[in-house]
């Protein structure tokens, strides 16, 4: 290559440096920010997560689901993009070992061995297992999950006090802020990827945890990252690594993080009380379409249109109609009708809080009492309504008691059902039990307390079957466990 063409070359170099931003320019510099402080610092705390099925999962751990995007579809795909969520996988599973492993990401968030995870990481899983990074394998016990934010919070005893991470303001990120992850990506452990946020506030619609405003990042995730933290250049938390966009299922440069704050939110009440209690306004809503804009002779398509108001709900009682358009939320403008659910699931029931509406043109604010939402039939619940316990050792299970609130959260008439607390042996595991399942009849003798439930099973011989209608989540079945034989 010739002097002159060099000369020009260099040149060009350095115009184009130039003319790049600080930032950017800081970057063509080599001056890129160094993770190596955040990873030596909080390795220690991420840890891998597996999930044991003895029986038939309700859905194979390994694959994950998907749902479609609606108008969302990728040139050359004949289809639209899904959001899929993934689990971890080993390199090359057989399928034996998929239907009957999960595996995951995770962090200790104190030192008391508090884990937090996804929910679709150990989602009825018989047994948890959590491997920490100096090789330690401990059983953990599942406190409680909440499907709906996808958490899932652990405990272990690891006899002593465990490193923790520190806890950040997910509310605090701006889109272009450096971010990094740390986990167990096709089970490959303590894998550091980073990246930017690319957007705050993004609601992936009405079927897709409607009550989360993910974290948007191009952080390079992909399966075994489920679980797993998003750290800020402080070295804190400020997101669980939960989703990607993707048509294939692998990374394509687009993840999604539950913000730290509302998974903290659940882990609080999870730790409080066993479940997760999310506001309720009462209303079904839509975006604001250009037939409306036009219609109503609006500036733009911001807000909620309200198609239907439940009667006897904070919203009726408050006058909200059919045909207003919400346009703020307790002092929170709403860009978009999805965001209005995570901004209603953060309010604790029984608050007033004011909502600006609009109606025949003219801006009204109306102070709204917001209810209860009904709880996830699917969440595990171990310790909210338990008075009392006890179990049938034959059987391989223990179960608690209900009071009468839970038992209307969960859909149950009053005096009705215990809830499995502990999957503790072979028989109940082999049938597919799971914690969390509630139990409504042991031989068709109806089973409302701890007590009944023993005095049912007390004379349980080897050799026998005892016959339970079991509910979970939303549908009943009749399971049938039985005891080995005396040999």
């Amino acid at each position: 290559m010739n002097q002159s063409i060099l000369r020009n070359l260099a040149c060009f170099a350095v115009l184009a440096v130039a003319s790049l931003g600080p930032v950017q320019a800081q970057a063509a510099a080599g001056t890129l920010p160094d993770f190596t402080s955040i990873v030596q610092n909080n390795a220690a705390a991420v840890v891998h997560v597996e999930a044991k099925y003895s029986g038939e999962p309700q859905s194979t751990p390994l694959n994950m689901r998907a749902q479609t995007m609606p108008g969302q579809g990728m040139p050359g795909d004949q289809g639209a993009e899904m959001f899929r969520r993934f689990f971890g996988m080993p390199t090359m599973p057989t399928p034996e070992q998929q239907k009957h492993t999960s595996l995951g990401s995770g962090f200790i968030i104190s030192s008391d061995g508090y884990i937090l995870t996804n929910n679709h990481v150990v989602a009825h899983a018989d047994k948890v297992i959590v491997r920490l990074q100096d090789r330690r394998t401990l059983t953990a016990k599942v406190v409680g999950t909440d499907p709906t934010y996808d958490i899932a919070l652990l405990k272990v005893d690891a006899g002593g006090s465990l490193p923790a991470v520190t806890i950040g303001d997910s509310r605090s990120l701006k889109p272009g802020q450096w971010v990094l992850a740390i986990g167990s990506p096709f089970g490959f452990d303590y894998t550091v990827t980073q990246g930017i946020v690319s957007a705050v506030g993004r609601n992936l619609g009405q079927g897709d945890q409607p009550y989360t405003s993910f974290i948007q990042t191009d952080v390079p995730i992909n399966r075994g990252n489920s679980g797993g933290p998003l750290f800020n250049l402080q070295g804190q938390v400020v997101g669980v690594n939960s989703q990607i966009y993707s048509n294939t299922g692998d990374y394509m440069g687009v993840s999604f993080s539950i913000p730290i704050d509302v998974a903290m939110n659940a882990v609080q009440q999870l730790k409080s009380k066993g479940y997760v209690s999310r506001g309720m306004l009462g209303v079904t809503m839509q975006p604001v379409g250009d037939d409306m804009v036009k219609a109503f002779k609006l500036d733009n398509g911001a807000g909620a249109a309200v198609v239907d108001v439940t009667p006897g709900s904070g919203a009726a009682k408050a006058g909200i109609q059919a045909g207003d358009i919400i346009l703020s939320y307790n002092g929170k403008v709403l860009q978009q009708a999805s965001d209005l659910p995570p901004l209603v699931g953060m309010t604790k029931p029984g608050s007033k809080v004011a909502v600006e509406i609009l109606r025949d043109g003219k801006r009204q604010m109306l102070d709204v009492t917001v209810g209860a939402a009904k709880r996830d039939g699917n969440a595990v619940d171990n310790q909210a309504g338990t008075s009392a316990q006890g179990g049938s050792a034959a059987l391989g299970l223990t179960v608690q008691s209900l009071d009468n609130d839970t038992r209307s959260q969960l859909g149950l008439k009053s005096g009705q059902g215990v809830v499995i607390g502990d999957i503790s042996g072979p028989v109940a595991a082999e049938a597919g039990l799971r914690a969390g399942d509630v139990i409504l009849m042991v031989n068709q003798r109806k089973i409302g307390s701890v007590a009944e439930f023993k005095a049912a099973t007390s004379d349980v011989k080897p050799g026998t079957t005892v016959l339970l209608l079991v509910r979970r989540g939303e549908q009943s079945s009749f399971i049938g466990l039985t005891v080995p034989a005396a040999k």
